[in-house]
């Protein structure tokens, strides 16, 4: 079976990023290596946040039209739609976990899919939340 990997907004956005190159060019390596590893996965609140952080966002923002034909490549994926016992669990794992909801909710939706591992910015890496564990690939 297939590993599966859920990306958070954050590694997605600077794949658009050309301010930061460095970070551009490890999420870049990272969604490359996880689609040859198996599965990546998604969710619709990672779609939506995707969106508006690089249309509205980045120092250079991207064009609507430019934002939307990324948005069509993302839906390619493997998307988890967010629905509402998504986001009770996401309650209850923010309070549980003492993270913010937004993390939560996507914690929730990558276990929902059986994603072994959450490539992420905002949470700390090595960290486990059941058995989703972090990593942040744009460290140094």
């Amino acid at each position: 079976m297939a590993s599966k990997t859920f990306f958070d907004t954050n590694v997605l956005v600077y794949l658009f990023d050309a301010d930061t190159p460095d970070k551009q060019s490890r999420a870049r390596d990272a969604l490359q290596q996880a689609l040859e590893r198996g599965a990546v996965v998604i969710s619709t609140q990672v779609l939506q946040e995707f969106f508006v952080t690089v249309t509205r966002k980045l120092a250079r923002p991207l064009p609507a039209g430019e934002a939307e034909a990324a948005l069509r490549r993302l839906m390619e994926l493997s998307v988890v739609q967010v629905d509402p016992d998504l986001i009770l669990a996401a309650a209850v794992s923010s309070r549980r976990d003492r993270i913010s909801f937004w993390d939560a909710l996507i914690l929730a939706a990558a276990s929902a899919a059986g994603c072994e591992e959450v490539l992420s910015e905002d949470l700390q890496h090595g960290r486990s939340f059941g058995r989703v564990r972090i990593a942040n690939p744009l460290r140094e």
